[in-house]
């Protein structure tokens, strides 16, 4: 289980560009996977080499440091090749931003610095802002956005294709911001769903602007090409939820060895076929597309020209269709018991009922009917008054029995136990957040406690044995249940509770008392019979995948956070 960091933020903004990896189980150090040919060819792009004798370490730094009495350091994110990435915080203008950290003599500190001064000069709100490109001390630190309400492109691709309307927005805002950037002498190079972020007006925002390619030592002879095919590969994976190529990436599937690139309405049914099309043209850069003779687009202005060029695509309706207008019955016309009346159509004559009864037979029926309808009317009150007055006596005898013998009555015996202190739970010496396990039991539901962010799952195991949480009852208390409240839904969550003899007691020597299983924000967790302990751990052995969330500092992928816990005895 890779382990990521509540900030696993990108090389060049505030989500990972790569997971943590717990292999080595260093929370801060990247997964390093191979690199995936993200629309670019192994003939023109490259990466720098780097001399072992030159390979830097990065400076000892640690929360808390600040950088120009300004910036200060709340948890390290990414530590790659020298390299590290931090969340942090501006002081002076009182918002989280993320900040890139080279030491001064690594060979990409220099790339890095003029990246970032250029890409701070194109100041598109299209793009993650750079805020700051300094050295200073021995060091040089790059400063960026971190947008509170923008969730990266990874998650929305893993929960399926996109709409249509969707995925024309996507490739539209993405090649006509990478065309604005290339007129200015600017690439990306490093174009891939992590590194497109969506807000929640539906706008998209490209991070790591020209810094990325120099934080990875990455170049290309034909950078104008390369963005372009990275933008195909894009939309491609947006209609098809495919990786259009063999190998997987970015938690999508590639395509089948052996079979090349198809277009995407080939892969699946129902793809919009003016959007297959258009992605295969920034793919297949090396002549016609494999459904039609068109030229292929080899740069991000002409990609942008050619989707302007297509019809545009209009998002679809709303699901709840218009009600009909309002139509008043034939009761409030004041035709009740006459049929609608149509133009033109021809109508029965409505049957005209007899006339009542006048002769003095009819007049003696009429009144012995009354008479015979009034006794009933009586008779039935009568019945109807000491059915009531027997159902009243029943219930309060029935209330009366239902008491105790002190004369409480009976109900639910479960009474709240007090949570006195509790202490995280971390048998591998890795803990979570240590400093966060009292926001548990404040009473606070906004507050919670959080779990890092994981590159597998749900499963933590075996990476990582779990996390939790032991909570100390005071004294020993006969526990019957708990309920768990959690910050995410999804599938899933799996917890256990434990009887412990002590807070540093090895999960081996602990009494496991019951395991449940829930994919919804609540586990009610009720014991077959008491236990008696004043120890309680609350042990979570799988998590379920919930996207970044800024505002908490929280990265993409399986984690979880424990907002409240109550236990009943």
């Amino acid at each position: 289980m890779a382990e990521r960091s509540t900030a696993a933020v990108d090389v060049a903004d505030n989500s990972g560009d790569k997971p943590l990896t717990a292999k080595a189980e260093k929370a801060t150090t990247d997964g390093v996977e191979a690199e995936n040919k993200v629309g670019t060819h192994k003939d023109t792009e490259r990466a720098e080499p780097e001399s072992p004798a030159r390979a830097a370490q990065p400076p000892e730094l640690h929360s808390g440091h600040k950088l120009a009495k300004r910036y200060r350091l709340e948890e390290c994110v990414t530590r790659l090749e020298g390299f590290s990435s931090w969340r942090a915080v501006d002081e002076k203008l009182r918002r989280a931003v993320g900040v890139h950290l080279l030491p001064a003599d690594h060979p990409r500190a220099r790339p890095v610095l003029a990246a970032a001064r250029s890409a701070a000069l194109l100041g598109d709100p299209r793009f993650v802002q750079v805020l700051d490109a300094v050295e200073e001390n021995d060091l040089v630190y790059v400063v960026h956005e971190w947008l509170p309400d923008a969730t990266e492109l990874t998650p929305l691709l893993a929960a399926g294709p996109m709409e249509p309307h969707d995925a024309y927005q996507l490739v539209s805002q993405v090649s006509q911001a990478m065309a604005a950037a290339h007129r200015e002498g600017l690439a990306h190079l490093r174009l891939h769903p992590g590194s497109v972020l969506r807000t929640e007006s539906g706008q998209y925002r490209i991070r790591g602007l020209a810094v990325m390619a120099a934080l990875r030592g990455i170049t290309s002879e034909h950078p104008q090409r390369t963005d372009t095919e990275a933008i195909g590969a894009l939309l491609y994976a947006a209609l098809t939820q495919r990786w259009p190529y063999e190998s997987n990436a970015h938690g999508l599937s590639g395509l089948p060895k052996g079979v090349g690139l198809i277009a995407p309405d080939q892969v699946r049914a129902g793809v919009h076929r003016g959007l297959s099309e258009l992605a295969m043209r920034a793919l297949v850069n090396d002549g016609a597309t494999a459904s039609r003779q068109e030229q292929p687009c080899t740069t991000p202005e002409e990609l942008a020209k050619a989707v302007a060029a297509m019809p545009r695509i209009r998002p679809p309706e709303s699901a709840f269709a218009t009600p009909p207008a309002y139509q008043r019955t034939n009761y409030q016309r004041g035709t009740y018991g006459q049929p609608p009346q149509h133009p033109g159509r021809v109508t029965q004559p409505v049957p005209v009922p007899p006339p009542p009864l006048q002769s003095r037979t009819g007049r003696a029926l009429k009144w012995s009917v009354s008479a015979l309808l009034i006794a009933a009317l009586g008779l039935g009150s009568w019945q109807l008054a000491d059915t009531l007055l027997k159902d009243g006596n029943q219930s309060k005898d029935d209330q009366h029995s239902q008491s105790t013998g002190d004369g409480m009555p009976k109900g639910n015996t479960d009474k709240p136990i007090k949570i006195h202190s509790a202490v995280e739970f971390a048998p591998d010496g890795k803990p979570q957040h240590s400093d966060q396990v009292g926001l548990t039991y404040d009473a606070d539901p906004k507050s919670a406690w959080r779990s890092r962010s994981f590159e597998d799952g749900p499963t933590l195991a075996p990476f990582k044995q779990g996390v939790g949480i032991v909570y100390d009852l005071g004294s020993k208390q006969k526990v019957n249940g708990a309920t768990v409240s959690l910050q995410y839904a999804g599938d899933h969550t799996s917890m256990t509770l434990y009887a412990a003899d002590s807070p540093t007691a090895p999960l081996s020597s602990m009494k496991k008392l019951r395991e449940e299983r829930t994919s919804s924000k609540t586990a009610k967790i009720s014991l077959k019979a008491p236990e008696e302990t004043q120890y309680v751990l609350v042990w979570i052995t799988a998590v379920p995948y919930s996207s970044a969330d800024p505002v908490n500092y929280s990265g993409a992928g399986y984690k979880q956070a424990i907002t409240d816990v109550k236990f009943t005895g």
